[in-house]
């Protein structure tokens, strides 16, 4: 549907600061770097406590964008021809909009809420109903107060079914989130201890939750939740019907299990007259919940049991993130090979273009099931993107996208299509993949799982997990203590804390960071080569890096008279003038920095036109330590007095920073013009605050090889050293020394965690290998998966184990590990 800028202003009760001729708007934005149609497109300047939108107006007007919604006054004179709608919050206005929208539609529309399964229910529900619908859902996880309205906005008159889930944070969000989708048929996954900090109980949660469901014809959830059931019987509306569903107790839909295995869980199955069997394809509770609660909806929806028992057992695991490995002759491959529609399209392309290792973008997908849009207008649109996202080369497989070569080929996209994936597979050798990143995109009847199998590289089976939300959740945490002139310079030295160079900085680069920091020359070149192009500046620059400093503009942080005196020599003999170099201040820390012996010289210096001063700065010794305060206040007033004798000799601005991680959070008074981003960005708080909700962003994973039974008195490893005292269970993992495991963590100070189990290792750690004690573990087998340090198992308790911190434990992660990056 398309609405006319007055239409928008009319809804949403904005008062017109400008209004230009009217054009019709098809698509919202709240992101400047995700604009497709400039001339459809309407902007919500959206404020949160990192970001305000109203600073990129200008840079989206240029691109085309004429329609702004604004809650701070424009001048109108600087946007000619733009249509300026101002409102008092630009988000309730976006809510509003929304609402409106899908009170246009009168077909079903599920809404999902709960603890955990929201996700997962609603892409199921997607499957089973796929071939009956023409579904509108929300894009992987959008059930935010912004993602709500977003994928609202999608319905269409050509779908015949909504399914949107909704995620809460706290009291008093939900009715916003009601207002906008109206479910005609809710869904309660369950209610649990997960995100938890914005509630007073669990009561209130449910509550809370609960408003979904104001206006809902029917009610979907799982009984025997003591808290559920006591509240429904409060609140039961004579206009809603109350389906539930039971292993135990009376419900609407029974259900006895009748048996397991390898494959799954036998389920027998009693709805009203009926009984039916149902086999689901999975063995894991939260995946039988989560499926049972689909079959109820599905009984609710009228479909028979015959179908639903074939459809549960067709169910496939839902790939809940986008991941990006190592592929096959230095390629990055990017899976995400479980659906194909528009809306996951448009995301997937989105982290495809934050990667900038490779210049050259593949992409490999297969036909779009079903749309309701006419194939010719969808694959135009489909090229579109591709063409936007900077994609040079299409691998389409399927009859319906490859009947539509000759769209992508006037998008100028090396376009080479296959009948289906067994074909593309069998040509695979013919293909050339080289320093490339692909993305692999697929309809889940195609299979693509083989495809990725094809092209990424196998690896040793130990990896480093680093979740990219995790990390962007971590600075939006740090962004919101800064000043609004505060900027931000985020530490990627010592390979991103052992996370990774270019992905780290290509996400950090993408969402907006002023600059970034590496330790040595070769790391900031490495940046550069991978299509980082922001500030980087240089920590320790040594004479013998000074050609490749130039050439590829990385900026020195200058630290002592001589090394100054030579980068300026260097400068002269190339003609240059005013290269950008930063100055460290000796305060205390008596690491590198000019003494203030070496200042007066250092003044005399700074009036000759080789440099331009970007910043100066100083290290804070012990911000993270209440009891060296003092200290840290000393260091704040000597480098005060040095940046006031600087400026008084430089004929332009710099910026000065002292704030490492911890003195973002316990000394917001001294931010002063940029703060350095280090640790806290991977997770870790080094002031060890509960108040900072970081996240952690690495997980290190490795398998079990072997299980073995040992006697009292047998022993485990080099040196005999592990002793079994009793009859022991061990398992021999695959990380060892080379792999970055401390060999001090051997003989039981350190311990990995198996089955959501602590297990001491047993015996010394060996260069690849490392045994622990699995004793009392039920249910571990061979290939079974072991997390180092992680979820359940924090970089931080390992650290302490081994005697040191965690900046250790992360840089000394072998480069043989493996990086496998995720986006949820």
């Amino acid at each position: 549907m398309q609405y006319t800028i007055p239409d928008i202003a009319a809804i949403i009760g904005a008062r017109w600061q400008q209004q230009a001729e009217s054009a019709t708007i098809s698509h919202l934005l709240i992101d400047s770097r995700k604009l497709l149609f400039p001339q459809s497109t309407a902007f919500f300047a959206l404020k949160t406590e990192s970001r305000n939108g109203h600073q990129f107006i200008g840079r989206l007007y240029q691109q085309g964008v004429r329609c702004f919604v604004v809650s701070e006054e424009m001048d109108p004179k600087s946007f000619p021809g733009a249509s300026l709608l101002l409102v008092e919050n630009t988000l309730i206005a976006l809510q509003t909009l929304a609402a409106a929208h899908r009170k246009k539609f009168s077909y079903p529309v599920i809404g999902i809420t709960g603890s955990n399964g929201k996700t997962i229910v609603k892409e199921w529900l997607n499957q089973l109903l796929e071939e009956d619908h023409n579904i509108v859902r929300s894009p992987r996880s959008y059930n935010s107060q912004i993602g709500v309205p977003l994928s609202v906005w999608q319905m269409e008159s050509l779908h015949s079914l909504g399914i949107f889930e909704a995620g809460i944070s706290r009291t008093g969000e939900m009715l916003a989130l009601q207002n906008i989708i109206q479910p005609t048929i809710g869904i309660l996954t369950n209610i649990g201890a997960a995100h938890n900090e914005g509630f007073s109980s669990l009561r209130q949660k449910l509550e809370e939750k609960w408003k979904l469901f104001h206006s809902a014809g029917v009610i979907i959830y799982k009984r025997d939740h003591g808290l559920t059931d006591e509240y429904v019987k409060e609140i039961r509306r004579d206009d809603c019907l109350y389906f539930s569903w039971s292993f135990e107790g009376d419900a609407t839909m029974r259900v006895s299990r009748t048996g397991a295995d390898d494959n799954g869980v036998d389920c027998a199955i009693r709805y009203g007259d009926q009984t039916f069997a149902l086999k689901i394809p999975f063995t894991d509770e939260a995946s039988i919940e989560n499926a049972l609660t689909c079959t109820a909806c599905l009984l609710y929806m009228g479909l028979p049991a015959d179908l639903i028992t074939k459809r549960i057992a067709q169910l496939h695991s839902v790939g809940m993130r986008l991941e990006m490995k190592e592929g096959i002759n230095h390629c990055s491959v990017i899976n995400d090979s479980y659906s194909a529609d528009l809306s996951s399209l448009i995301i997937a392309l989105d982290f495809l273009a934050q990667q900038k290792q490779h210049l050259t973008k593949t992409v490999i997908l297969s036909d779009i099931p079903e749309t309701g849009m006419p194939e010719e207008e969808l694959y135009q649109r489909v090229a579109m993107l591709l063409q936007h996202h900077g994609v040079k080369r299409l691998f389409a497989i399927g009859p319906r996208i490859s009947a539509h070569k000759a769209v992508f080929e006037a998008a100028a996209l090396d376009i080479h299509s296959y009948p289906e994936t067994a074909s593309f597979i069998a040509h695979a050798p013919e293909i050339h993949f080289r320093d490339e990143t692909i993305l692999i995109k697929g309809a889940r009847r195609f299979s693509f799982e083989d495809i990725s199998a094809l092209l990424e590289m196998q690896v040793h089976q130990t990896v480093l997990e680093i979740n990219l939300n995790a990390m962007l959740q971590n600075l939006k945490q740090y962004q919101q203590l800064l000043q609004p002139s505060t900027r931000l310079m985020a530490m990627v030295k010592a390979f991103s804390y052992g996370s990774g160079s270019y992905e780290i900085a290509s996400l950090l680069q993408f969402h907006g960071v002023d600059y970034l920091a590496v330790a040595y020359t070769d790391e900031g070149v490495a940046l550069r080569k991978a299509g980082v192009d922001m500030p980087i500046m240089v920590m320790n620059a040594s004479p013998s890096a000074f050609d490749a400093l130039v050439e590829f503009n990385l900026e020195p942080v200058l630290y002592s008279l001589q090394l100054y005196k030579r980068f300026a020599a260097y400068i002269r003999q190339q003609a240059i003038t005013r290269y950008p170099v930063h100055l460290e201040m000796e305060t205390g820390m008596n690491r590198l920095g000019f003494a203030e012996a070496d200042r007066a010289e250092l003044e005399n210096l700074l009036v000759q036109p080789w440099f331009k001063i970007q910043s100066v700065f100083s290290h804070l010794a012990a911000s993270e330590d209440p009891q060296h305060d003092g200290f840290t206040r000393r260091q704040v007033e000597l480098f005060e007095a040095a940046t006031k004798r600087i400026a008084a000799v430089l004929d332009h601005s710099f910026l000065r920073h002292i704030e490492n991680t911890a003195a973002i959070f316990r000394h917001p008074q001294w931010q002063m013009d940029m703060v350095r981003l280090g640790i806290g960005l991977y997770g870790v708080d080094p002031s060890a605050s509960s108040a900072m909700r970081l996240e952690e962003v690495s997980t290190l994973r490795t398998t079990i090889a072997q299980i073995k039974e040992l006697a009292p008195g047998e022993t485990v490893g080099y040196g005999r050293r592990g002793v079994a005292e009793t009859q022991t269970r061990i398992a021999t993992v695959r990380i060892g020394y080379a792999d970055g495991y401390p060999r001090v963590l051997g003989n039981g100070r350190g311990s990995m965690l198996v089955g959501n189990q602590l297990a001491p290792v047993i015996g010394s750690i060996c260069m690849d290998m490392t045994m622990i004690d699995i004793t009392g573990i039920d249910g571990i087998e061979e290939g079974d998966e072991v997390i180092v340090f992680g979820k359940g198992l924090p970089v931080a308790e390992l650290a302490a184990a081994a005697g040191t911190i965690p900046y250790e434990i992360m840089t000394g992660v072998s480069q043989r590990v493996k990086r496998i990056y995720y986006l949820d």
